[in-house]
């Protein structure tokens, strides 16, 4: 496994997922090729069930990488551009309700 998606524990949207390397590198843009690529065809799958799992207009995709030393993507279900405002208040889901997104996500990738 050289790639891992999880739900953000504060998102801004439900569904708001994170797409790592297993590798730890601190910036998206000196990641090898190999490594660069890769990451954002996992993400381009993770995407895709997300957007079946959290129906929505488009799945919008960030990189900030100023928080953590750890190179990520985010993937956001959004219905609008106000949807990618990082500065807006983050939800609060529970741990019930985070296992029940990844659930959905984790189905719909198998469906896919």
């Amino acid at each position: 496994v050289e790639y891992l998606a999880f739900l953000d524990v504060s998102p801004l949207a439900a569904g708001h997922v994170l797409v790592i390397p297993k590798i730890e590198r601190d910036y998206i843009f000196d990641m090898e090729e190999d490594l660069y690529v890769g990451l954002w065809m996992f993400a381009k799958i993770v995407a895709k069930g997300l957007k079946v799992a959290f129906p929505c207009k488009k799945v919008g995709v960030s990189v900030i990488g100023l928080e953590v030393p750890h190179a990520h993507i985010h993937l956001i279900p959004m219905n609008d551009v106000s949807d990618m405002n990082f500065s807006k208040a983050k939800l609060s889901p529970t741990q019930e309700e985070l296992a029940e997104a990844a659930e959905k996500i984790r189905q719909a990738l198998l469906e896919e």
